[in-house]
């Protein structure tokens, strides 16, 4: 892959060439040099846009295809095509699967499925067998054949012995815990945030306990054992508050937020659009305002897409019945970049969606630096982007911006020697 990148603003806080343009020459996937002015090589191709940043390829942490099992809703080859029309290099993979990705045989297959693509998948190993809460799953075993960490996904581990055993058995090498903060039997039978939107549409809640009372056990659990555990989905004020409070006193905890709580609250479901029916459940202003601080603090240190395609038939029932979740990850940065509004620098939204993912998840550097492999992401924050009505790459019908226009894009990726640039 031979390319040059013109007059780009290279967006990376840990370069000196951080807020510099620049043009980058890329031969053979490997960054060749970086300089104002270079003529283009016989052979390169020309990117030049209006407004282009690059930064480090960004991660997303969190995010769900089907495949085995649930190909009607997204294959890994639509899954990564999504990914990286997003602006995503590298994607961790969540175990909800059928067979659930609990040994190292599956894990092994969805490494196999996404070999030789743009996109690096990183699958993540379930925590319990079958993601069931029941009993340890071969933790070690999915670590030696490439689980990146390990969860039971959107089912959070329920028993509070078997959350311990998993944490300590994770220290033996240095494994991470993810967990989606939701007790089960308080969310029981709740559609949406349990507030004043619920009541005028008299929808069963769920009430930000249930997301605190578990975070609350889990910190203390991890407290006990000085494992390490990441939190995904965090939603309120008091879990922000919570997490805070967690790493002021020195515990190893990482939290990620959705890019659909940074843009949308309760108020979304007054129409009764089951697109907005997701768990944890879209909160109030308040809420939203408290996400925003704390990612522009650090509290939060990354955004999970949580992408969670959905077919027709799932989506379009009545709300009780319909599916959960949205397929975010073509439309992630436009959501995240309209949600806050100017509020978070270009800088601090770099570091949450390309860099503390590298670092808490051990993934290899992303540097742009001459002599380092190319591993780049394209975009803007200036313009807009009109998404198709069809959705996308994705086999979602449940892309949130489909159809609609919004600020910022992504122009594209480089990596694993391809580039991928998205002219839509």
């Amino acid at each position: 892959m031979n390319m040059l990148i013109s007059k780009a603003l290279i967006v990376d806080s840990r370069s000196p060439l951080h807020g510099s343009h620049n043009d980058i020459l890329i031969s053979d996937g490997v960054i060749r040099e970086i300089a104002p002015n270079i003529a283009a090589p016989q052979g390169h191709d020309l990117v030049a846009m209006d407004g282009l940043m690059v930064s480090p390829g960004w991660v997303d942490v969190f995010a769900g295809y089907g495949e085995p099992g649930f190909e009607h809703k997204e294959t890994i080859h639509s899954g990564l095509s999504a990914a990286a029309a997003g602006g995503y290099t590298d994607v961790l993979l969540t175990p909800d699967t059928r067979p659930v990705m609990a040994d190292r045989s599956v894990i092994a297959l969805v490494k196999e499925k996404s070999r030789g693509n743009i996109v690096s998948l990183h699958p993540l190993g379930a925590a319990s067998k079958n993601a069931e809460g029941k009993e340890l799953a071969e933790m070690l075993d999915m670590h030696h054949a490439g689980a990146r960490a390990f969860t039971d996904g959107r089912l959070p581990i329920q028993n509070s012995g078997l959350a311990l055993k998993v944490l300590e058995y994770l220290k033996a090498f240095h494994g991470i815990l993810i967990e989606v903060p939701a007790d089960a039997a308080l969310s029981k039978g709740g559609l949406m945030h349990e507030g004043t939107a619920a009541m005028a549409l008299g929808m069963p809640g769920i009430p930000d306990i249930a997301e605190t009372l578990l975070l609350h056990r889990d910190i203390e659990l991890l407290r006990y054992t000085g494992s390490r555990l990441h939190i995904t989905g965090i939603s309120c004020r008091r879990a922000v508050e919570m997490v805070r409070a967690a790493k002021t006193e020195g515990l190893n905890i990482t939290c990620s937020v959705t890019p659909y709580h940074l843009a949308y609250t309760d108020e979304a479901l007054r129409t009764y659009n089951s697109l907005y029916k997701v768990t944890p459940p879209l909160r109030t202003e308040d809420d939203r305002h408290a996400l925003l601080d704390g990612l522009a603090d650090g509290t939060i240190d990354c955004i999970a897409s949580h992408h969670q395609p959905q077919d027709h038939d799932a989506k379009a029932r009545e709300f009780e019945y319909a599916g959960e979740g949205m397929a975010t990850q073509e439309a992630a940065f436009a959501l995240v970049f309209n949600g806050t509004g100017g509020r978070i620098s270009q800088e601090r939204l770099v570091e949450a969606m390309a860099v503390r993912p590298r670092e808490i998840f051990g993934l290899d550097a992303a540097e742009i630096a001459v002599g380092a492999c190319a591993c780049l992401t394209l975009f803007s924050t200036s313009g807009s982007r009109a998404f198709s009505k069809s959705g996308g790459y994705t086999l979602g019908c449940n892309n949130p911006a489909a159809g609609l226009e919004l600020p910022g894009r992504v122009y594209g990726i480089i990596n694993n020697n391809k580039a991928f640039i998205n002219n839509q």
